[in-house]
């Protein structure tokens, strides 16, 4: 076959060699230099923003018009399997007491229940991560969809206190391999310019769970002879559903890709494919483990953040409603803000619009601030999904997204016993719960400040190839080429790696 010198732009070039994320250097220079860019890099600059119009930057839904049919599938049943682990974590906490007194213990025995889905969260990230990553994300998804409904479904059979610990411990394993596998297939494909809201909208699928679940806790739990048990079978049914949705896809494009570049890496050097997977880990491992640190502290606070902020007026049904459209508002609009004025600067903003709230939303709790602290909490968290995306390695994202998520969710179930401690100690709850917060939203802001960064960056096997100016213009690099083409269509970005 015949070859060709093709030359590319070298503007193109750099765009994408920016984005390899390379092992970490501990030289004086490079750690100086490191720490001098978390400032500079917080502002895009005026030339980058001079090239998005104003209605780019004002319609947060422009860039989903760009979304193929193709990607819009992949983007909905993602979303709503991601809505669905919500809603399915929410049957029981919704139903303690109903669930004590059937099974004729102490609500405090109950809440055990869920402690052990807390715990084994990251168990089923761990599992189901690697299965993603290496097996293809649809089967793994459907067998996890599918021990989710056998789990709902016996939860509504159970006639004693030792079968409801166990399908629950159970249930924490599966529950905890959705959100990897979910946001890998919900982004993979997607167009550059929309994964900025599509981050968002995706995150917030979990607090659309929590509102589907109190919908039909009322619909169903309350006005069935079955009680609280007809609303697990009612789950179980719509995980049926959805893995039938599942099984009539295929793998996202980006995954194919994937798999095709493990499978000639493995044929190159005579490897198995688990030997290829193997040794792809350990590369990834010596090239990320710091990163790999960074995202587990950081989705610790990110989720500190949350629960902490949650436990206020719990039973004020307007401050709860305008606190959760505060948090869909603040999802949309933060997350749409970070394609242009990067990750780590929107999750800032969002957390200096919370931080501006705490003493208002602490003492005198109203639906505005309820609103606006909820706005910049989950605005902060709208970057999440995206955010972990990009500076996870394509070869281990599932993976690495769901067990950075989960070790943070397992990290942050001490805050209720620490709001209590404070409390206890200082017997004013307004003033605990500012107190808290205003130090985890610190903390949070800290950590998005010092941190790294990856906006734009290719979700694909492709984006850690080193390009030249020169390249072979032959079948093998048509990979290369796609890249290139697709950066041309994006706008440069300004830091993105440690």
């Amino acid at each position: 076959m015949s070859q060709s010198i093709h030359s590319i732009d070298s503007k193109l070039v750099h765009e994408h060699n920016k984005h390899i994320i390379k092992p970490p250097d501990f030289s004086l220079s490079s750690i100086k230099q490191y720490f001098v860019t978390r400032f500079t890099s917080l502002w895009v600059g005026t030339e980058e923003l001079k090239q998005y119009s104003l209605s780019q930057v004002l319609n947060p839904f422009q860039p989903l018009v760009e979304l193929n049919l193709h990607q819009w599938n992949f983007f909905a049943v993602s979303f709503l399997g991601w809505t669905l682990d919500a809603f399915d974590f929410f049957t029981t906490s919704l139903n303690v007491s109903n669930i004590a007194k059937d099974l004729n213990v102490s609500i405090y025995d109950i809440t055990w229940g869920i402690t052990l889905v807390l715990l084994l969260r990251t168990v089923g990230a761990v599992i189901f991560g690697l299965l993603g990553d290496n097996w293809g994300r649809k089967w793994p998804f459907i067998i996890n969809l599918g021990i989710l409904a056998v789990i709902q479904l016996g939860t509504g059979f159970v006639k004693t206190y030792k079968q409801f610990l166990a399908v629950r411990a159970i249930f924490g394993i599966a529950m905890g391999g959705i959100f990897g596998i979910t946001c890998g297939d919900a982004l993979g494909d997607a167009p550059k310019n929309a994964r900025g809201v599509l981050s968002g909208i995706f995150q917030e699928g979990y607090a659309l769970g929590y509102l589907f679940a109190v919908i039909f806790q009322r619909a169903i739990a309350n006005t069935t002879k079955p009680g609280w048990r007809s609303l697990f079978w009612f789950s179980a049914g719509l995980s049926l559903l959805l893995m039938v949705w599942r099984a009539t896809m295929s793998e996202t494009d980006s995954y194919k890709r994937q798999k095709e570049r493990m499978k000639e890496n493995a044929a190159a050097k005579k490897n198995s494919k688990f030997a290829e997977f193997k040794s792809q880990y350990k590369k990834v491992i010596k090239t990320h483990w710091l990163i790999m640190i960074y995202l587990i502290i950081m989705m610790s606070f990110f989720n500190y953040s949350s629960h902490a902020s949650q436990d206020i007026n719990d039973k004020v049904t307007v401050i709860n409603v305008c606190a959760n459209l505060g948090a869909l508002a603040g999802g949309i609009v933060i997350s749409h803000a970070s394609n242009f004025i990067g990750r780590r600067t929107a999750a800032i903003c969002g957390n200096i619009i919370a931080g501006a709230f705490i003493y208002p939303w602490a003492f005198k709790p109203m639906w505005v601030t309820a609103f606006f602290m909820q706005f910049g909490i989950q605005g902060s968290w709208s970057i999440v999904p995206i955010h972990l995306s990009e500076l996870s390695p394509a070869s281990m994202r599932v993976f690495l997204s769901g067990v950075a998520y989960q070790l943070g969710n397992m990290a942050s179930s001490a805050s209720s016993t620490i709001e209590a401690r404070i409390e206890q100690n200082l017997h004013i709850y307004g003033q605990t719960m500012s107190i808290f917060v205003g130090c985890v939203v610190a903390c949070l802001f800290l950590t998005m400040l010092f941190g790294p960064e990856n906006r734009g960056a290719d979700l694909g096997m492709e984006r850690d190839d080193e390009l030249s100016v020169y390249d072979i213009d032959d079948e093998e690099n048509d990979d290369k080429k796609e890249i290139l083409n697709d950066t041309s269509c994006e706008k440069p970005e300004v830091e993105h790696k440690v």
